[in-house]
C-alpha cells in the first residue's frame, strides 16, 4: 500500500515561501496515496510557469511540456496507455490564456483525466503581469493603470463546455483540496479542478486572508445538488464564482469508451516481436 512518502522524489521545490503551490503538491501526493496508486501508475504532465514545476517535484512519471500544451500531451498519454492515471497541471495563464483552446476541447471531449489549475490571478514566473483571471483595475507591471479587461470565469466556461466534473478548491484547505482531487481522479471522464493558489510575491490583493473572507463552501449551501447543471450555473453567478467544492458532476461515457476499435490492452503491454514472415508481409504492402 502506497503512502504519501512514496510520492516524494527528494527534489526541493523552489517556489517562493508561502506559495499556494506547495499545498497543491502535497494534496496530489496524498490523494494518489489515498486512492491506492503507486508512483508507476501515475503520470503528471505540466505546462510552463511556476505551476509547471510540479511534474518535477513528485515521484511518478512526469512530463514538463510547453506553455499551454499540457492537455494535448496528457490526452496522448492517456490514449496510449489507458491503465495509467493521468493528471495534468498548470496555471491560470497556462490553461486560460494560450492554452484555453485545448482546455475547452478537452472538456467537451471528456477524456478520462484530471486537470488541476493553480489559479493565482497573475503571471508569477515572468514577474507579475496581468493574467486572464486578473480582475478589472488590477495593477501589474503590464497594466500600471489597472487592467481594463473583465476576468475570465473558468468554472462557468467549464459548465458550458461540457465538462463532466467541475470543482474548485483553496490551497489553504489541504483536507478539502485532497478530497476534491481524489474525487476528480476517480471520476470517469474529464475533471477540471480550479485551485485558488495565492501568489505571495506578485499578487497583494488576492491574498490568503482575502480568500478566507470571500469564499463560500458549497457544503454550507442548503439543498445544493452538484448533479443539477442549472443550479450549478446559478450558484456561480450569484456568488461571483467564489465557491469551493464539487460544483457539477455527471456520468457520461468517456472519450476512450466511445472510440471504436480502441484496444483494451495498452500498447506498452503488447509484444512487439516481429517475425520474418510478418516483416515480409508488411514490406510487401508497400512494394
Amino acid at each position: 500500500m502506497s503512502t504519501f512518502k512514496d510520492f516524494r522524489n527528494g527534489v526541493k521545490p523552489n517556489w517562493c515561501p508561502g506559495c499556494g503551490d506547495f499545498s497543491v503538491q502535497a494534496a496530489v501526493q496524498r490523494a494518489a496515496a489515498n486512492i491506492g496508486l503507486t508512483p508507476e501508475e501515475l503520470v503528471l504532465v505540466s505546462g510552463i510557469g511556476c505551476s509547471g514545476r510540479l511534474s518535477g517535484y513528485i515521484r511518478s512519471y512526469g512530463f514538463h511540456g510547453i506553455h499551454g500544451r499540457a492537455l494535448p500531451i496528457a490526452q496522448g498519454v492517456k490514449m496510449g496507455n489507458r491503465d495509467l492515471t493521468v493528471v495534468a497541471a498548470g496555471g491560470d495563464g497556462d490553461g486560460f490564456a494560450i492554452g484555453i483552446g485545448h482546455t475547452i476541447h478537452a472538456m467537451r471531449r471528456n477524456m478520462d483525466l484530471t486537470y488541476i489549475v493553480m489559479d493565482n490571478q497573475v503571471y508569477g514566473l515572468t514577474k507579475g503581469q496581468t493574467s486572464p483571471r486578473s480582475e478589472s483595475g488590477f495593477v501589474t507591471t503590464s497594466t500600471p493603470d489597472g487592467s481594463i479587461e473583465k476576468a475570465l470565469s473558468p468554472m462557468e466556461t467549464a459548465l458550458i463546455s461540457g465538462a463532466t466534473f467541475v470543482a474548485q478548491s483553496f490551497s489553504s484547505d489541504i483536507k478539502g483540496l485532497t478530497a476534491t482531487i481524489e474525487a476528480g481522479i476517480l471520476h470517469n471522464g474529464f475533471s477540471i479542478i480550479n485551485v485558488f493558489s495565492p501568489c505571495v510575491t506578485y499578487n497583494k490583493f488576492n491574498t490568503y486572508d482575502w480568500f478566507r473572507e470571500n469564499l463560500i463552501r458549497l457544503s454550507d449551501i442548503e439543498g445544493y445538488d452538484p448533479k443539477d447543471r442549472k443550479m450549478a450555473m446559478n450558484t456561480l453567478l450569484e456568488n461571483k464564482s467564489m465557491v469551493t467544492g464539487i460544483i457539477f458532476q455527471e456520468e457520461r461515457p468517456s472519450y476512450q469508451e466511445m472510440v471504436k476499435g480502441y484496444a483494451e490492452k495498452p500498447l506498452a503491454q503488447i509484444p512487439l516481436d516481429l517475425n520474418s514472415d510478418l516483416f515480409h508481409e508488411l514490406v510487401a504492402d508497400f512494394m
